[in-house]
This record gives structure tokens, C-alpha cells and sequence, in this order.
């Protein structure tokens, strides 16, 4: 599988880095506009719909257009994992249905004095099998500008 990932230093305490990406609003701020992202329900682990906080087994179901262009694409993502502690933090979705044939995105936040590092690993497969799988590593160029630009989100909502 492929793997993308971008780390960043946050000048802000890890509670605070750690809260805002616990909640679904974290998720809608920090998603570039040309994404188009819509966030269409959110399940908790309960059963109950639009959790607080987004647990181990949340689920999301959001569809995005890329630049407005062709169909809406659906994406289920479920929080299969998620500790937190004094010094670090992580959390850990899967694509359930979507774009991808396999996405994993490891979320994780470490404390370093007053500030966070922020660390985001993606492993991933595009469709198509095994044309998929070689091309996967391509793919950065979508990826790039997309958390170049979360990061630099995180860093002016948060610092």
C-alpha cells in the first residue's frame, strides 16, 4: 500500500490540537473549499446521531465534488481507533465505502512544551486492482495540497 504523510508544528497545547480534531466541526474547518465537502450524517459509537466528540466507532458519512466537477463521491469513514494521554494523542479512521479501494488515515498529536506536533499518515490504494496499486504513489499529488493546506488551517484557527 502506498503511504502519504506531513508533519507539522502547531503553536498551540495538545488538549486544544486534540479537542478540535475530536469533533466533527474540525473536520468541516479544516477541508479545503474546493473539496465541496458535505458531511451528510454522524453516527456515534451509541447509535446516537451528531456525538459531541467523535469516539471509536463513529461513523461518518460525507460525499465531496473536487473542484465541481463531475459526480458528488461518497465516503463512509469509521473511527476504528483512538487514545489520548498527557503527552500524546491519536486517533484512526478507515474509508468504509468510497473513492479508494483501502484508506487508513493515523491522525497523531505529541506534545512539545506549549506546542503540538501534528502528524498525519495516510496508507491508501487507488481502484483498478493491480493498475491501481502502481499508480497509487501518484496520488501524492492530489494529497499535497490538501493537507498543505489542512495544516495551514489547523496552524491559523489554532495559534
Amino acid at each position: 500500500m502506498a503511504t502519504y504523510s506531513r508533519l507539522t508544528r502547531v503553536s498551540a497545547p495538545l488538549s486544544e490540537v486534540w479537542d478540535f480534531h475530536s469533533r466533527v466541526s474540525g473536520l468541516e474547518a479544516l477541508t479545503p473549499g474546493w473539496m465541496n465537502l458535505h458531511v451528510e450524517a454522524v453516527t456515534g459509537p451509541d447509535g446516537d446521531r451528531d456525538p459531541e466528540i467523535l469516539e471509536t466507532g463513529s461513523e461518518i458519512q460525507m460525499s465531496m465534488r473536487p473542484f465541481g466537477v463531475g459526480p458528488r463521491q461518497r465516503w463512509t469513514s469509521v473511527i476504528t481507533e483512538r487514545e489520548s494521554g498527557e503527552e500524546r494523542a491519536m486517533f484512526r479512521d478507515e474509508m468504509r465505502g468510497g473513492p479508494f479501494a483501502k484508506w487508513v488515515h493515523t491522525h497523531r498529536f505529541i506534545a512539545d512544551g506549549e506546542e503540538t506536533i501534528l502528524d498525519d499518515q495516510v496508507e491508501y490504494e487507488l481502484p483498478g486492482g493491480g493498475l491501481g496499486r502502481t499508480a497509487s504513489p501518484l496520488a501524492v499529488v492530489g494529497f499535497e495540497p490538501m493537507f498543505r493546506a489542512r495544516h495551514r488551517k489547523t496552524k491559523e484557527l489554532l495559534e
